[in-house]
C-alpha cells in the first residue's frame, strides 16, 4: 500500500535554468542526487522531491504536479513578470476552488505545467489579479465536487 508521494520527475532541457526556477523562484532546496547516465538534479519540496532530468522529449501538455505556496501575491507577481503564467492548459491561469483555495498554473523553463496551490483565496486582492476566476462560475460544483479539497495532508493530521 502506498504511504505518500515520494517524488515526481520532470524534463529539464536546460538543467541549470530549471534548477534556478525551482530554487530561486519557488524556494525549493537542492539535495544530493546519485549519478545516472544523464544529468539530474534532485530538489526538496517539503517532505517530497522533484527530480529534474536532462533528457530529450517534450513535457506532457496537461500533466502537472502541484506545489503548495505560503504567500500568493509575491509568487503571482513574479510568475507574471517571468511570463510563466499558463493561460492555455486549463482555460485560465488560475481558479478558486470550492474549498476556498486557489490553483495557479505556470510553466517552468522546460515547459512543464506546475500548479501552485494556495489555501486561502479570500486574502487575494482580486482587483490586482485579472486572471482570478471561480471554478464554480465556469462549471457547476455540486455533490462531491462541492466538498473537494487539495489539502489531504491537513485532513490526515486533523484525524478527519
Amino acid at each position: 500500500m502506498a504511504r505518500f508521494l515520494n517524488h515526481v520527475s520532470v524534463i529539464a532541457h536546460d538543467l541549470e535554468a530549471s534548477k534556478r526556477f525551482y530554487v530561486d523562484e519557488l524556494g525549493l532546496e537542492v539535495v544530493p542526487s546519485p549519478r545516472f547516465a544523464f544529468p539530474v538534479c534532485w530538489l526538496r519540496a517539503g517532505d517530497s522531491q522533484i527530480h529534474l532530468f536532462d533528457r530529450l522529449g517534450d513535457p506532457p501538455p496537461h500533466a502537472h504536479f502541484g506545489l503548495e505556496i505560503d504567500d500568493f501575491m509575491p509568487v503571482y507577481r513574479r510568475m507574471k513578470e517571468l511570463g510563466a503564467l499558463d493561460h492555455e492548459s486549463f482555460g485560465n491561469a488560475m481558479y478558486e476552488l470550492p474549498d476556498g483555495g486557489i490553483q495557479m498554473y505556470v510553466r517552468d523553463p522546460a515547459g512543464n505545467v506546475v500548479e501552485l496551490d494556495y489555501r486561502d483565496a479570500s486574502t487575494i486582492p482580486q482587483d490586482e489579479v485579472p486572471e482570478y476566476k471561480r471554478l464554480a462560475d465556469v462549471r457547476p460544483q455540486d455533490g462531491d465536487a462541492a466538498v473537494a479539497t487539495l489539502w489531504m495532508r491537513h485532513l490526515s493530521a486533523a484525524g478527519e
